[in-house]
């Protein structure tokens, strides 16, 4: 065989193992992974402006088009033109009827214990299959620590773990902390969530016909919206639920992110506990939330008078955090942060001039460590409300309203952003386009 057909097969055998490299390599470059402190898409730096879209799993049920898949489409479409490249979704509820004062979520994935209406899923499947087209990546949560969508309330009652007259009625927040504090150590209740689990780990779309845990769209499993001890006695329970968790889904999952859902100090009111929990080797980011309102940051309605408060706590706040992820050398997600209107306005007509300006110093903190491939990798604020508006003199969701970025249990339109938000929509788009194009992690 002579020089030129030895270097001509060389050539070839080249050829086609940089093919099969190539064939094999690219499903998977386009799911996000993390690379030592950054998220990384496509072999690049991923940093992003996203949002919180937990109904938009709901929308494909809907039988009318235009409140479902068309109003979808539509909000979809108006997130991308806006930056907003990430959203959070809520995998399925729990339970039906009244909990904890409000009527929850519907219709339920898990209606009764262990029994599943799996068409339910259908409106994740339309959500997932929607995002592809447009480029966009999802955080889904699993279950859920608020009642609002069933969540760990629901498997404690379903185990008898809620007393006959605590089943409906509004708990004290004593009572609600002693009752979910148990979930963790109640062996059904955890079992339940692990079914349910699993068949959302399982699920193939069925539009796409792809398999969730082959699906890129989908960025990251969360354990729960904001998982708590709620109780310091809760705390060893709580932490091995985590690790146990964290360790089923990523020996199931190989493909995809796993996070807890974590608010930060205020979830554990401790921060060493929040650290452990998320240096476990198969959670690979952090997330916090920060709540101004609900953490009495200013007092009542008094938004502007406490304006100077929220913004020093929040910074301070942030700050607190982020030596945590530069201990575990990961990214750092600020998952959840709302503020009211000006006067604490439900009204969407209302100016946003306190909203636009903490917007604006939060969006700051992840287009400064974009350009400096820094530890905060991305945001999701809340909530992106879409075309839905509040009723007028009607202050809580009912069923058959159209859902909004407020769940049931707050007043319509407390933290919602609409799509007729402009200012809102500025701050959020100078920013988020921005880092879509990749502009500020290539500085």
């Amino acid at each position: 065989m002579n020089r030129l057909v030895i270097v001509a097969l060389a050539l070839s055998i080249i050829l086609v193992a940089a093919q099969v490299l190539t064939a094999t390599a690219q499903p998977r470059s386009s799911f996000v992974a993390v690379r030592n402190h950054q998220f990384y898409l496509n072999g690049s730096p991923y940093y992003y402006v996203g949002t919180n879209y937990w109904y938009g799993s709901l929308l494909g049920l809907e039988k009318d088009d235009w409140k479902g898949i068309q109003r979808l489409r539509k909000e979809l479409d108006f997130l991308k033109a806006n930056g907003v490249t990430n959203l959070r979704l809520m995998a399925g509820a729990e339970g039906v009827g009244m909990i904890n004062g409000v009527i929850r979520v519907r219709p339920p994935l898990q209606p009764r214990q262990g029994e599943f209406d799996v068409w339910v899923l259908d409106g994740l499947d339309l959500a997932l299959s929607e995002m592809a087209k447009r480029d966009m990546k999802a955080v889904i949560f699993l279950s859920n620590n608020w009642e609002w969508s069933g969540g760990f309330q629901q498997y404690l009652d379903w185990n008898g773990l809620v007393p006959e007259g605590m089943r409906t009625r509004k708990l004290t927040w004593d009572e609600q902390r002693d009752i979910v504090s148990k979930f963790y150590g109640c062996e059904p209740c955890k079992a339940g969530y692990d079914k349910q689990v699993s068949l959302i780990l399982g699920r193939v779309n069925r539009y796409n016909k792809r398999k969730y845990m082959d699906d890129p769209t989908i960025m990251a499993w969360e354990l729960a919206n904001e998982p708590r001890p709620m109780r310091p006695s809760a705390a060893d329970a709580y932490r091995r639920w985590v690790a146990d968790v964290a360790a089923k889904i990523k020996a199931r999952d190989k493909n995809h992110l796993v996070t807890i859902g974590h608010e930060g100090y205020m979830g554990t009111e401790d921060l060493k506990l929040y650290e452990e929990i998320h240096a476990d080797k198969n959670v690979d980011y952090l997330t916090i939330h920060i709540w101004p309102k609900n953490w009495g940051w200013f007092t009542g309605h008094a938004v502007s008078a406490g304006f100077g408060n929220v913004l020093e706590k929040t910074l301070s706040y942030i700050n607190q955090h982020l030596p945590v992820a530069e201990r575990l050398g990961k990214p750092l997600v600020i998952e959840e942060f709302g503020l009211p209107r000006d006067g604490h306005s439900f009204d969407p007509t209302s100016p946003t001039s306190l909203r636009d300006a903490y917007y604006a110093r939060i969006l700051s903190f992840v287009e400064q460590h974009a350009a400096a491939n820094g530890h905060i990798a991305g945001l999701n604020f809340w909530a992106f409300g879409g075309t839905a508006r509040p009723l007028k003199g009607q202050t809580f969701w009912k069923a058959g309203d159209s859902y909004m970025g407020d769940p049931p249990m707050e007043e319509q339109g407390l933290n919602t952003v609409f799509d007729s938000d402009e200012s809102t929509w500025k701050v959020i788009r100078a920013v988020g386009k921005n880092l879509s194009r990749g502009k500020a992690a290539n500085n």
